[in-house]
C-alpha cells in the first residue's frame, strides 16, 4: 500500500501540505518515505528515505508532527515481505539434522526469485514447496547456532540482488521440535547511519490508529440513539443550552484535534441513513440557540460547523469541480504575473516592453487589477449561474440554516445575518479554499507554481470579502487590496440574490434517494484516460493488451470512447457494477491495476481490468466508481485479486473459473478522504473509540452529579414534604431525563467494549492453540 504526493517543481524546500490515509495490514511492521526528484526523461532518482517502525509511531497517543533527516538509500535494506517455512529438528543418534521446508514467499517488489536447485520466476508470490535437510555436528549442535535462509533475486546477467533474509536460533527447535509460520524477511544488516542532514529533511506529521471492526450487529443500537436525536426530539429534553442527546454528549467529549474527523464521519453515518439534513438542522438550531451575538455565529471550530463544512465536501464536490475548474485550469495555464501590494513587486519578473524596458510599479499595479477583475468577474460568474448545478441536498441544508438564523435575530438591523451564515460556508469554507489550494480539491494534479499560487492568493482574498458581504473592507491591514473594493462591493447584491434562489426549493422533491445519492445523474463525477483490457480473449502481448480510452463516471453509467469528442461510446450500468477492487501486481505484471466486475441479466459476471497511470489515479477512480455504486443491491462480498490465467486463477491457484473469490471485498471500504464512500460499521466505531474515550467525563457528569441531585431533592422533600413549586417539579424531570440518556448511551458504549474484548479473547484462543514462528 503506497501513495505519491504532487511534484514540487524548481523548488529545494517544497511545501506539500497533502494528507493520506493509509489502510495498512495489522501486522505491518514499518513505514517509509521516499523523497524522489522527478525527471522529464529518465528514471527518477531517490534522494533519500525516512523510515519509522511500528512501534515509534504508535508509541505516540497523539501522533507524531517533527522535522525528520533523510538517511541514504541501501539496496540492501529495501526489503519487503515474508517467507513461508516448516523446520524440524531430526534427531536419530548418532546423527543430528534440520529438516526445513521452503514453501512459499510474499516480497515486495517484482523480482525472479532462486533457492539452491528451483528457479520460480517474474512472480512476487513464488511457490517452492521443496525439503532441504542439513545435518548438524556435534553435540550441542544447537548452543549458540542458527540457521539463515537468505532470498535473493537471481539475474541471467550482472549480480544478483539481495531480497532478505531470516534468521532462527536453533534452541528454539530444542523448545518446539516442529515449527510452521511466516517469518518476516529482515535486511542484510549494514544499515548506513542518519546522513546528519546532509541529505535534507522531512516535516511529517503521522497518527497510527488501530481498530477492530465488529460485524454490523453489535454497531446498531448505537446508530438507532443517534438516529433518535434527530427524528425523535421528544425522547430528550427540549433545545436549549443544557439539552441532553447522543450528539450534544459526543461533542463534549470530542477534542479539537478529533473534531474534524468525528464531523467527517458523523456526515457519513446520516448521509447513509438518509438523514443528513435533519442532523444538521439539529446541531444548527443548537448553535444558532446558544449565540446571542450574531457576529460570532458560526466563528468557533464547534461540531456543528466542521459538520457542516464536511458536508459541503462530502456531496458537492462534483459541484465545485464543475463550477471552478474551467477557471482554474486557464489561470494555470496562462501564468500571468500579478501583483497589487507594492511591498511584493518585483519588476524584472515582469514582461518587457520593446523600447521601454521593465514596466514601472503603477503600469504593473495596473495590469494585475484588470487580470485580477476579470479572473473574479468569470468565477463569480460562474458561481452565481450554477443554482441548478448545486446539489439539492446542500440546497435545502442552507434553506434549513437560513430559516433558523431568521427566526434567532429577526430584527431589522440583523437583515444580513441570515445571509452571512449560508456565505460563510458557501464562498469562506468552500470556494475560497478551493481556490487558495486546488491541489487539495482535486482540481489539479500539482502544486501551483510560485507565480500562479500568488494568483490564487489574491483572487481567494477577494471571494472571502465577497463572502463576507464587504463588510469587512478597510478594516484589515491590506491596504493595498482597495483597488478591488469597488468589484466587491457591486457583486454583494448579486450574491444576495444567488442566495436567495440558491434555497428557493421544496423540501418535499429532496426525497431520501436524494439525500442517499451524493451524485447528480447531470453530472459528470470524473473523467480521464485509463488504459483499458478485457478479461476473455487471447493472451496478447503486454504492450498489445491494453488500449487507451477515454472514460466518463456519472451516478448512472461508466462509459468509455476511444477520445473525448467520439461520437460512440460505451457504457456499463452503474447499478450492475457488483465490486470494485484493485489488481494483484503479479496478474498482468502491471502495477495501479483495478477490476470492475458486472452482472448481466442472466447473473453472469463479467470483468473489465483497466490501468491507471500512477497510484493517485488508482485511488480516486476506486473511490468514485465505489461511491456511485455503494447502494448498489447485488456487490460481490469476495473477489479474485488475481487473474485467471493459463487455466487457474493467479491469487489462489484454484483451476475453476467460476469459484467464489480468495479476498474479501471492499465496496464499502474508505480511502480515507470526504471523497469516500460509506462503511457504516467503521465509521460507528470511530465514535464508539471517541465516546469509550469520555466515558468517565460523561458517567461524572451526568450520573453522578444527578445522583447527588436525586439525594439532596429526597432530603429536601423529607423536610418539607408540602413545599413544591413547578419549576422545582420541572427541574427534577429535566435531571432524570438526562441522566436516562447519559445511562443509555453509556450502557450502549459498555456493550459494545465486551463485544471487543469477547473477540480479543477469540483471537488470543485461536492464536495460542497455533504452532506460530519464533
Amino acid at each position: 500500500m503506497y501513495s505519491e504526493t504532487a511534484t514540487v517543481w524548481k523548488n529545494l524546500n517544497p511545501f506539500w501540505g497533502e494528507e493520506y490515509t493509509l489502510h495498512l495490514p495489522m501486522g505491518f511492521h514499518s513505514l517509509s518515505f521516499y523523497v524522489m526528484d522527478e525527471d522529464t526523461i529518465g528514471h527518477d532518482d531517490v534522494i533519500g528515505k525516512i523510515s519509522l517502525n511500528k512501534e515509534a509511531i504508535g508509541s505516540q497517543g497523539k501522533g507524531l508532527d517533527n522535522w525528520m533527516n533523510l538517511t541514504r538509500v541501501d539496496p540492501d535494506e529495501e526489503v519487503q515481505g515474508e517467507i513461508h517455512l516448516g523446520l524440524e529438528l531430526l534427531r536419530d543418534p548418532p546423527r543430528t539434522g534440520l529438516r526445513c521446508h521452503v514453501i512459499e514467499a510474499r516480497v515486495g517488489i517484482w523480482l525472479i526469485c532462486v533457492l539452491v536447485t528451483q528457479i520460480i520466476k517474474k512472480t512476487r508470490f513464488p511457490h517452492w514447496d521443496e525439503v532441504l535437510e542439513l545435518e548438524l555436528e556435534g553435540s550441542k549442535e544447537a548452543e549458540g547456532r542458527s540457521l539463515t535462509l537468505e532470498v535473493w533475486d537471481w539475474d541471467l546477467v550482472g549480480k544478483n540482488d539481495f531480497l532478505g533474509k531470516v534468521e532462527i536460533p536453533l534452541e528454539c527447535l530444542q523448545r518446539s521440535p516442529q515449527v510452521r509460520g511466516w517469518f518476516r524477511l529482515l535486511p542484510l544488516g549494514n544499515m548506513e547511519d542518519d546522513a546528519g542532514g546532509k541529505l535534507g529533511a522531512l516535516r511529517l506529521t503521522i497518527r497510527l490508529a488501530e481498530d477492530r471492526i465488529l460485524p454490523s450487529m453489535y454497531y446498531q443500537p448505537l446508530i438507532d440513539l443517534l438516529v433518535e436525536s434527530v427524528i425523535c426530539p421528544a425522547e430528550y429534553p427540549s433545545l436549549q443550552v443544557e439539552d441532553t442527546t447522543p450528539l450534544t454528549m459526543l461533542e463534549e467529549v470530542t477534542t479539537v484535534e478529533s473534531r474534524q474527523d468525528v464531523a467527517m464521519t458523523l456526515v457519513k453515518i446520516y448521509l447513509g441513513q438518509g438523514l443528513v439534513v435533519p442532523f444538521l438542522d439539529y446541531l444548527n438550531m443548537r448553535e444558532v440557540n446558544q449565540t446571542s451575538d450574531p457576529n460570532t455565529l458560526f466563528r468557533s471550530n464547534s461540531l456543528a460547523s466542521k459538520a457542516m463544512e464536511q458536508f459541503m465536501k462530502a456531496v458537492g464536490m462534483p459541484y465545485l469541480h464543475e463550477v471552478l475548474k474551467p477557471i482554474v485550469n486557464r489561470i494555470f495555464d496562462e501564468k500571468k504575473y500579478i501583483e497589487l501590494d507594492p511591498c511584493k513587486i518585483e519588476l524584472n519578473r515582469t514582461r518587457r516592453i520593446p523600447f521601454k524596458g521593465s514596466a514601472s510599479e503603477a503600469e504593473v499595479r495596473e495590469s494585475s487589477l484588470e487580470l485580477l477583475q476579470a479572473y473574479l468577474s468569470d468565477i463569480m460568474d460562474s458561481i452565481v449561474g450554477s443554482v441548478a448545478q448545486c446539489p439539492p441536498v446542500m440546497r435545502v441544508a442552507f434553506k434549513q440554516l437560513h430559516k433558523r438564523v431568521e427566526e434567532q435575530f429577526p430584527e431589522a438591523e440583523n437583515e444580513d445575518v441570515k445571509y452571512l451564515a449560508i456565505s460563510g460556508f458557501f464562498f469562506l469554507r468552500f470556494f475560497a479554499p478551493a481556490i487558495l489550494t486546488p491541489k487539495l480539491f482535486n482540481l489539479r494534479d500539482h502544486h501551483a507554481d510560485t507565480r500562479t499560487s500568488r494568483t490564487l492568493l489574491l483572487l481567494a482574498k477577494a471571494v472571502q470579502s465577497i463572502g463576507n458581504l464587504g463588510l469587512q473592507l478597510g478594516h484589515g491591514k491590506e491596504q493595498w487590496m482597495a483597488p478591488l473594493h469597488p468589484f466587491i462591493l457591486q457583486s454583494v447584491s448579486c450574491v444576495k440574490d444567488f442566495l436567495d434562489k440558491l434555497i428557493d426549493i421544496d423540501n418535499e422533491n429532496v426525497s431520501e434517494v436524494h439525500q442517499r445519492a451524493v451524485f447528480l445523474p447531470s453530472v459528470t463525477v470524473k473523467e480521464g484516460y485509463l488504459h483499458k483490457r478485457k478479461a476473455e480473449g487471447p493472451q496478447l502481448l503486454t504492450r498489445f493488451a491494453f488500449k487507451k480510452r477515454y472514460f466518463w463516471l456519472s451516478s448512472e453509467t461508466l462509459s468509455y470512447a476511444k477520445s473525448p469528442d467520439w461520437q460512440v461510446r460505451s457504457s456499463i450500468p452503474v447499478q450492475r457494477i457488483c465490486a470494485v477492487e484493485r489488481v494483484d501486481e503479479n496478474a498482468f505484471q502491471q502495477q495501479n491495476m483495478m477490476q470492475v466486475v458486472t452482472q448481466d441479466n442472466d447473473g453472469q459476471l463479467h470483468t473489465m481490468y483497466i490501468l491507471c497511470k500512477n497510484v493517485n489515479a488508482l485511488n480516486q477512480w476506486l473511490s468514485s466508481i465505489r461511491k456511485a455504486s455503494i447502494y448498489n443491491e447485488r456487490m460481490l462480498p469476495s473477489f479474485h485479486p488475481g487473474a485467471y490465467r493459463s487455466g487457474k486463477w493467479s491469487c489462489c491457484l484454484q483451476s475453476n473459473r467460476t469459484v467464489l473469490g480468495c479476498s474479501r471485498t471492499h465496496s464499502a471500504v474508505t480511502l480515507g478522504d470526504w471523497s469516500d464512500p460509506l462503511d457504516p460499521d467503521a465509521e460507528t466505531q470511530t465514535i464508539y473509540r471517541q465516546l469509550l474515550q469520555g466515558r468517565n467525563k460523561l458517567r461524572k457528569k451526568y450520573l453522578e452529579s444527578a445522583d447527588a441531585e436525586t439525594a439532596m431533592d429526597q432530603e429536601e422533600r423529607k423536610h418539607s414534604p408540602r413545599i413544591r413549586s413547578d419549576g422545582v417539579e420541572r427541574s427534577r424531570n429535566f435531571h432524570e431525563q438526562r441522566m436516562a440518556a447519559a445511562a443509555r448511551l453509556l450502557d450502549v458504549v459498555q456493550d459494545l467494549e465486551r463485544a471487543h474484548q469477547a473477540f480479543e479473547r477469540r483471537e488470543k484462543e485461536e492464536a495460542a492453540n497455533e504452532i506460530l514462528p519464533p
